[in-house]
Order: structure tokens, then C-alpha cells, then sequence
């Protein structure tokens, strides 16, 4: 009689989707999950980032790819370059030309680098933290000796017989025209967005294809738009553009491109009405968003589109995710293979192709004191473990460890530069004497040169219970069995299972055992006495007691013959 696996298990075991992990926290007060939608699709592997408010040691900004606008470059490299100034979180940014131009507004530290696109929506940031989602149109002039004349773009490519000003954000020649008309302008302010932004005309030059220097600005114009700015703009004028940003975005500082909207009022949003194809909106794809909760905490989401892995979601399955997660606003940002999710220069999702070269990034950065997580330890010979902590800023530490019984013992103090720090630890006071087993809390406390409060903390276990785990032998074959072999220093309850993709498959032994080595056999099957499909799988040992759990893993093969 045939046997049939579940559909879960078949999924766990042939496709090997992702599975949901445990809530990981990357910084204090900022959390990663991965989990999984199983769905008549396929699974849906869904990345989230939760973040509080963007306020005090927190703030959310747009990045440029090589800090410039015709930029490209992998997010995980964008991260790095900051890593030593912040600890940052990001995802993909809006759409952007093959230049790494973004398609919409880029606004920066209320410094603005290219134009909203009126038919598609933007996110502003406010400095209170509040995120903005509206469709904004580009207003902007210029005016030398005769009136108001109008702008039609910031840092791009100007139409026949349009005017653009290009800044040195542009980071490039300005585009080659026979018909174009420059002025230069030295010095120039920040672009700043409405605000009048004043230069003097230091020169006037012809078709383009020249560079703009730091504090300059060149106005470039085209066709009859260039006969006015000849004439309006000669040497020595006094020239004045304005680019203007409407409300809601008026108080805005920050601010990128992106859409379409996805939730509204708290409502997933069906139809946003933007400029974009149905083929963008309807397929299952990669897809990436950003959300503001009520209380203004921020939620990142980035959906894997990989064969066997995460079949992707149409937008509108996207706003629904958004929508359940809690947001009351939220905008989506560039996708397919754009989409892409890291933290500290270290990749969280699965691109499907790998990780893409971006134009622009939207981040959450952090200021405060951070520490990466402490490793278990006390098992496999391992006598102790590392402790770090990171500064973006001098600042004054307080760094302890608490563990069972109240004990107490002090590791750093003092003033310290900007920098990370390490400390091995092996169980012992100051003294050498051994200190109790159980779970510990590395604290760490930061007062920066700027008088701001900050703490990281993680929990660790100290649990020497369980000595090792073996496999033997590591390749299971047809008709074998393997042998899994736990030592354990002291009594304890005993748990070994079969996994795969962190999905349980056979348990194999769970009772109390005493110490010393216990052993147990694996044949291979699977619940149903199914021959489990050729491949790789973990064995899990877990031994807990009164001091808590202790954990180790090991390898097997199952081979074809």
C-alpha cells in the first residue's frame, strides 16, 4: 500500500522553502523576522524589519549609490561604507534609470537632489518621524533679469526646449547638446527645497558635456528656453532658483520617490491610480515596502521571488502584508530584482539572482551603542566566549555581565573612542574562580560626547551539560543506519530530531537520561517508515535541566546507494 507524506512535510522536504525563524534583534530596539506563507501558490518567504519611531538616536534616510545621483551599487556596500559612523538597517530604494538615477524625488537631509514624479507617489519624513505618502507635482523657477521663468527638472536630462539646474550632486558632465546654453553659478547654496537659492553667473557655456563643481550650480537650457537664459543670464547676474515641495511635504527634511501608494488610513490600497503597468503590478514578484504604524514605529518588508524558495506577491497581496502588520501608511519601493533587505553590510533576504547593484537605498540608522550577539558556550570544548560592543561616538561605558544567583561582575568602564570592542570570557570572575552556569545578560551602558543615553543588551547561555554530539557515520546509505552519540556531563532531558530546513522531520529520543554517552539509531525513515529523499539533514540534540537548555547539531548525509 502507497504511503503519502503531508503536504507540509512534502513541502519541508522536496521544495525546502524557508522556514520561519526566530525573532533576531540586530540592534536595540530593531528586530528581523523571516517567516513563512504557505499558500496555493507555493510558500512566501516575508522579511520585516520593525523599528521604532525614527526619532533622537534613530532616523530614517534616503542614500545615494556612491553618494551620487547617477549612482549604482550593492546595498550590503552602501551599508559598509557607514559602518563606522552608524549601525544601519536598509532596504532597496525607489525605481531608478540604468544611470542609477532615481525615478522621483530624492531629498536628503533637506538637501534635494532630483524632482518628485507627479503621477507616482513619494515618501516624506518629517523631523518629529512621521512618514507623508502623496503624489506631488514638480514646482520650480529660476529668475535672472527678467521674470519668473520655469524649471522642468532637477539633475536630469532637460527636453527640447526645457531648463534644468544641475548641482554637484550630479556627480558627472551635464548632458551633451549642441543646441545648450549653460550658466554657471559660484557659489551656490544646498539645494534646499522652498527656499530661494541665490549665485552669481561666473560664466556662460555652450553644448554641454561639462562637469559641476563642489558649491556650483549649472542652469542648462535648451531650444527657446536657452535663447531666454542667454539673455536673461549674462555674466555677473545675480541668478535665483526655486524648488518647491508643496504640503504634506512642506516640513518634510527627507524624502525619496517610489510607489505605488499601498495602505492608506490603515486600509491596503487596491488601486492607487500611479503610473504603472499592469505588468508591474499583477505578477508574483519580489517585492519591497516601507510603513509607519500609529504609535510611528517603522516596518520595513522585503518578499523573496525564488524558484523552490518564495513564489513572490502581487502588489496587492503586498499591501494586504503591509496592512496586517499594522501599518496605517505605507509605500512600496522598487522590485524584482532590486529587492534586497540588509543589515551591517550583511544580506537578510535571497535575491533570486543574486544581490543587484542599486541606485538608492532607504535606511535606518542608528547612533547608539550596539552589541552583536553573544554566543552559547560550555559545550563542544568550547571554555568561554567574545563579548563586543561598538561606539559611533567617544563615549563613556559601563559594561557588566549578570548572571544566575545575582551575580555580578563588571568588564569595561571608562572613556572610549569611537571603535569596537572585544572581551573573551571564560566563565570566571576576576579572580579565576568558576561562576554559575544557568543564562547570562551581557549589559552595556553609553553616554556619547553629545550627553545621549544608550543601551545594548543580550542574553547568552553558560551550559557545559552538553559535552558533544556525533554522527557516525556522516553519509547514511540505503539499508544502513547511522549512529547519533550524545555526552552529557549531568542528568538531563534528552531530545534528538531529524530536520530539514529547520523543519522537524523524525523525532528520534525524548525521555530523561543520566550522564555519560547516550546513542541512538537512525535508519533513515521517516514517520510512515518512508525512506527519507536523498540529501542533506541536521541532527538536533537538546539536554535541558535546572540550568536551562543546552543545544548542538550535527550533519548527515542521506545518499542515493
Amino acid at each position: 500500500m502507497k504511503r503519502f507524506l503531508p503536504i507540509a512535510l512534502l513541502a519541508a522536504t522536496f521544495a525546502a522553502p524557508a522556514s520561519a525563524q526566530p525573532t533576531q534583534l540586530l540592534m536595540p530596539g530593531v528586530t528581523y523576522d523571516r517567516t513563512v506563507e504557505f499558500t496555493l501558490h507555493g510558500p512566501v518567504v516575508v522579511n520585516v524589519i520593525d523599528a521604532p519611531r525614527p526619532t533622537g538616536l534613530y532616523s530614517l534616510q534616503p542614500l545615494l549609490a556612491k553618494g551620487a545621483v547617477q549612482g549604482r551599487e550593492k546595498l550590503t556596500s552602501i551599508e559598509r561604507k557607514l559602518s563606522a559612523q552608524t549601525t544601519v538597517a536598509a532596504v532597496n530604494g525607489g525605481l531608478s534609470a540604468a544611470t542609477g538615477r532615481p525615478e522621483g524625488l530624492f531629498l536628503q537631509n533637506d538637501v534635494m537632489q532630483t524632482q518628485p514624479l507627479g503621477s507616482r507617489s513619494s515618501l516624506g519624513i518629517d523631523p518629529g518621524g512621521t512618514l507623508a505618502v502623496d503624489r506631488l507635482p514638480f514646482l520650480g523657477d529660476w529668475r535672472g533679469t527678467g521674470p519668473r521663468r520655469n524649471l522642468s527638472g532637477l539633475n536630469d536630462a532637460p527636453g527640447p526646449n526645457g531648463t534644468v539646474l544641475f548641482t554637484s550632486g550630479w556627480a558627472g558632465p551635464t548632458p551633451a547638446n549642441s543646441d545648450a546654453v549653460e550658466i554657471v553659478l559660484s557659489p551656490f547654496p544646498a539645494a534646499q527645497p522652498n527656499a530661494d537659492l541665490t549665485g552669481t553667473v561666473t560664466s556662460v557655456l555652450h553644448g554641454g558635456n561639462h562637469p559641476v563643481a563642489a558649491g556650483t550650480a549649472i542652469l542648462y537650457a535648451r531650444g527657446n528656453a536657452a535663447t531666454r537664459l542667454a539673455a536673461e543670464a549674462a555674466v555677473g547676474t545675480s541668478v535665483t532658483a526655486r524648488l518647491l515641495l508643496p504640503s504634506p511635504f512642506v516640513n518634510a527634511t527627507s524624502g525619496l520617490g517610489g510607489g505605488p501608494l499601498l495602505v492608506k488610513n490603515g486600509k491596503p490600497v487596491f488601486r492607487s491610480n500611479e503610473s504603472f503597468s499592469s505588468s508591474w503590478l499583477i505578477p508574483r514578484n519580489a517585492r519591497t515596502a516601507v510603513g509607519q504604524r500609529a504609535d510611528g514605529s517603522i516596518l520595513f518588508v522585503v518578499v523573496d521571488a525564488r524558484p523552490g524558495y518564495s513564489s513572490g506577491m502581487t502588489n496587492f497581496e503586498l499591501a494586504q502584508e503591509l496592512a496586517g502588520l499594522g501599518a496605517v501608511t505605507a509605500m512600496g519601493l522598487d522590485a524584482g530584482p532590486s529587492a534586497t533587505m540588509a543589515f551591517d553590510g550583511a544580506l537578510l533576504n535571497r535575491p533570486a539572482s543574486g544581490e543587484k547593484p542599486i541606485g538608492n537605498a532607504l535606511a535606518l540608522l542608528y547612533s547608539g551603542v550596539v552589541s552583536a550577539p553573544v554566543a552559547d558556550f560550555g559545550s563542544e570544548g568550547v571554555n568561554g566566549t567574545t563579548l563586543t560592543y561598538k561606539l559611533v561616538r567617544p563615549s563613556t561605558v559601563s559594561a557588566v555581565l549578570d548572571g544566575p544567583g545575582g551575580a555580578h561582575l563588571a568588564i569595561d568602564t571608562g572613556s572610549h573612542a569611537a571603535g569596537g570592542y572585544q572581551f573573551a570570557w571564560q566563565g570566571q570572575d576576576t579572580q579565576g574562580h568558576a561562576l554559575p552556569e544557568g543564562k547570562w545578560t551581557w549589559k552595556v551602558s553609553a553616554t556619547d560626547d553629545l550627553g545621549r543615553q544608550s543601551e545594548a543588551e543580550r542574553s547568552f547561555s553558560y551550559n557545559t551539560t552538553l559535552k558533544s554530539v556525533t554522527v557516525d557515520p556522516s553519509v547514511l546509505r540505503r539499508g544502513s543506519s547511522v549512529t547519533v552519540t550524545a555526552d552529557l556531563a549531568r542528568p538531563a532531558a534528552l531530545k534528538v530530531t531529524v530536520e530539514r530546513g529547520n523543519t522537524v522531520l523524525r523525532t528520534l529520543l525524548k525521555r530523561q537520561v543520566v550522564a555519560g554517552k547516550t546513542t541512538i539509531a537512525w535508519n533513515g525513515r521517516l514517520p510512515g517508515k518512508l525512506l527519507a529523499p536523498v540529501g542533506s539533514y541536521v541532527v538536533r540534540v537538546t539536554a535541558t535541566n535546572q540550568i536551562g537548555a543546552a543545544e548542538l547539531t550535527a550533519a548527515v548525509k542521506r545518499a542515493r546507494r
